[in-house]
């Protein structure tokens, strides 16, 4: 009999002997066995479960699925040393000024062929309207541009993110993209199809599960937030900032309103204040701005400025003069 006196050199790789179970059963001793160990394999319950996507959908690995949803963009987004963001939010629906006048063009075409038609008449204002809204598509690009610039040449410490649709959004994206800055989408499952705007970069461009996650990745790492005129998802974006902030559940950040008429009568601040259900120091809580250059002038003079949250000033000097 051998006595090991001395350690054996490392095992290698692949076994040179197979273990039983490394073939399945021969059907030299059952001719069915075979055909039963497929039907083993391909039987849902043998599927392990971070590979089980009928699993995954059901009600009960919900606080699964928000736990992966949240997971999944945070993993991503500090492997790719995402620090600071400054999110952009606005309409799908303001775009490009050559395309909102193409629009408008194509609605008094409608509407010339069928004056009396007041469907036609509609689509006609509200293609004005746009048309007259279209230079912020111009204004969201320029900051996405100054913002993609700002990270030179220590790196990209500070991205833009949006929700990753069209109109505003876009151009926040193509404005970084521009200049060759990553910047981050973050799209949201609906119940029709959607595509994310082109600017994206591929690898910080998520789609959530949640509203609930995607929005907590909106101000997790927010710097700023800046919202241009837009409807129901703009609005809902910025009362929630509104809110967290007011509540100082989340430390102050800065809040721009860009288009001061538009927010002006969408929102009547100061109403609010009159009716006695928000306080007058909750108007301070954003301000208005019309050009890329304020929006940026101003977000950096808030976190210059000496009476900024203390838990703050480590982390803008990406911000900051």
């Amino acid at each position: 009999m051998s006595s090991n006196r001395r350690p054996p050199a490392p095992a290698k790789e692949d076994r040179c002997t197979p273990l039983p179970w490394h073939q399945p059963k021969s059907s030299e001793d059952d001719l069915d066995a075979p055909a039963r160990v497929q039907r083993l394999l391909a039987s849902p319950s043998y599927r392990e479960a971070d590979e089980d996507v009928t699993l995954l959908q059901q009600p009960g690995m919900r606080g699964v699925r928000l736990h992966l949803d949240y997971s999944k963009a945070e993993e991503i987004l500090a492997a790719h040393h995402v620090a600071h963001t400054i999110v952009v939010f606005g309409s799908t629906r303001i775009g490009e000024p050559a395309a909102a006048k193409r629009r408008l063009e194509a609605a008094r075409a409608v509407l010339q062929a069928s004056p009396q038609d007041a469907q036609a008449r509609r689509d006609v204002r509200i293609a004005e309207r746009i048309v007259a809204k279209s230079p912020y598509y111009e204004v969201a690009r320029d900051l996405g541009r100054i913002i993609g610039e700002s990270n030179r040449p220590a790196g990209q410490r500070l991205v833009v993110m949006t929700g990753a649709g069209p109109g505003i959004m876009e151009a926040a994206n193509r404005g970084a993209f521009d200049v060759g800055a990553q910047t981050a989408g973050l799209n949201v499952r609906l119940p029709h199809v959607q595509f994310p705007n082109p600017y994206v970069t591929p690898e910080l461009c998520f789609r959530f599960h949640y509203f609930a996650i995607r929005k907590l990745h909106f101000v997790q790492r927010a710097r700023a937030i800046v919202v241009f005129p837009g409807g129901y998802g703009t609005l809902d974006e910025l009362f929630e900032a509104l809110a967290l902030v007011q509540t100082r559940t989340i430390s102050p950040v800065p809040i721009v309103l860009v288009g001061e008429d538009y927010w002006r009568r969408a929102v009547d601040f100061d109403f609010l204040v009159e009716e006695g259900v928000i306080e007058p120091e909750d108007v301070e809580l954003f301000w208005y701005a019309e050009t890329a250059e304020e929006i940026w002038n101003g977000i950096r003079a808030w976190h210059a400025h000496p009476q900024k949250p203390v838990q703050r000033v480590a982390n803008i000097s990406a911000v900051a003069p």
